[in-house]
């Protein structure tokens, strides 16, 4: 059976995950939460009533496959996420999960199985928005989170990482001690679709494009500008201790540095996504005495990182001195940048080609799973399908022909690997 066969299935699965998860505004699948495991548990139960086999590995992460598959056999993962940022988008994440899904009943009813045997991965708790961190299904499994990770707490309710892991079925204890929760030698491939995040694919009219790399990031989720608050009228500029001012001191010092960096050809972009006075306190006629602000830079190179980084700690320094205030830091996060393997990607070109699918060699600005499983040392490689209006909000809009056209490719190069 050709896989566009099951595009009436893939509609089904998108609108009726759509409705169990969405929060009025948009799509809101909340990391180790009620909405995630509702969609965890929707997958699995289709799976099954189509026979095929599903379980929760110990990360309470879900896996869909055959169920005469070898417990010892070397595997193709093929997966995505399944959680969201709030208020999110329905596609990112779910359609890589949707589309392992659609090659693995490709495979059931025509009877052809691919060399290696495949397995579906709906990876939980990616998004960094719910706990701060990001890659938290893929961290467990690889034995990457520490105790620092598992006390995060979750915006809004308060409930730690490590709680939240337990409550979904997690090995807690074992990935507590870093344990590696499975055999990265049985993994002999990982492939990820995605929704492209970004304008790209969109404006050069391409239906797919693979991906060449994912940066890595470095952030702060939350950093706060101390100085002094006081009336606005009686206190001179130069006796000024404003948290405002300062705080915007650095963003633009730092905007300056980055249009440096890129003029030499330096892979890099920074962020300041949340910013904020307190809405207890503040006041037109008040000098502020404290700002929260968030601080992200991303890179394809861990130096460039790493450089940029000490250079925004270097602008805290002076901006101190210069302006008496004092800066406080969270708990700096690091996500590595990674390469995906050139011979899965080659494979993926190829077989682009052999369909007629326009496709390009992309870079990924988002992060991904596919990173961790990169840099463990698991061949992986990523399809984007064109998306338009961006990701991470309600508004994203992937055309299903474009997304079928990555699903047949996904499935003929399942069928090439060895």
């Amino acid at each position: 059976m050709k896989i566009d066969e099951f595009r009436p299935i893939a509609e089904k699965l998108f609108a009726e995950i759509r409705a169990l998860s969405f929060d009025g505004v948009g799509i809101s699948r909340d990391s180790y939460g009620d909405k995630e495991s509702a969609t965890a548990d929707y997958l699995s139960a289709f799976a099954e009533e189509n026979g095929l086999q599903t379980w929760r590995d110990r990360a309470a992460n879900l896996r869909i496959g055959f169920p005469d598959t070898p417990a010892d056999s070397p595997v193709i993962w093929c997966g995505s996420h399944i959680d969201s940022v709030p208020q999110g988008g329905n596609f990112d994440g779910l359609a890589g999960v949707t589309a392992g899904l659609l090659c693995l009943l490709a495979q059931q009813r025509s009877g052809r199985r691919s060399p290696l045997p495949l397995q579906v991965i709906g990876l939980r708790g990616e998004e960094s928005a719910w706990f701060g961190k990001a890659y938290m299904g893929s961290s467990a499994l690889l034995g990457k989170l520490d105790a620092e990770d598992l006390a995060l707490r979750r915006r809004g309710n308060g409930e730690t990482l490590g709680e939240a892991m337990q409550r979904v079925g997690a090995d807690i204890d074992a990935i507590r001690e870093q344990q590696r929760l499975f055999d990265p030698q049985k993994v002999r491939a990982f492939l990820e679709l995605h929704i492209e995040q970004g304008p790209v694919m969109e404006a050069r009219k391409l239906p797919v494009a693979v991906v060449s790399g994912i940066r890595g990031n470095i952030r702060h989720g939350r950093m706060q500008c101390l100085g002094e608050a006081g009336h606005s009228g009686t206190i001179p500029r130069w006796l000024r201790r404003d948290a405002v001012f300062a705080v915007s001191d650095l963003i633009m010092r730092l905007d300056g540095h980055w249009s440096d960096l890129l003029e030499r050809g330096t892979d890099l972009v920074v962020t300041v996504g949340m910013l904020s006075t307190d809405a207890a306190e503040h006041a037109a006629s008040r000098i502020p005495g404290q700002v929260t602000f968030s601080f992200e830079a991303r890179s394809k190179s861990l130096d460039t990182l790493e450089a940029f980084y000490q250079l925004m700690r270097a602008e805290c320094a002076a901006i101190t001195r210069e302006r008496q205030v004092r800066f406080e830091f969270d708990r700096r996060i690091l996500s590595s940048p990674a390469t995906m393997d050139t011979a899965l990607s080659d494979l993926l070109l190829k077989v682009c080609a052999s369909q007629n699918i326009p496709c390009e060699l992309i870079p990924s600005g988002a992060g991904h799973d596919s990173a961790m499983f990169a840099n463990a040392g698991i061949p992986s490689t990523m399809l984007f399908v064109r998306n338009q209006h961006g990701s991470h909000n309600p508004e994203e809009a992937m055309d299903l022909d474009d997304f079928m056209l990555g699903a047949a490719a996904l499935d003929q190069a399942i069928h090439e690997i060895r």
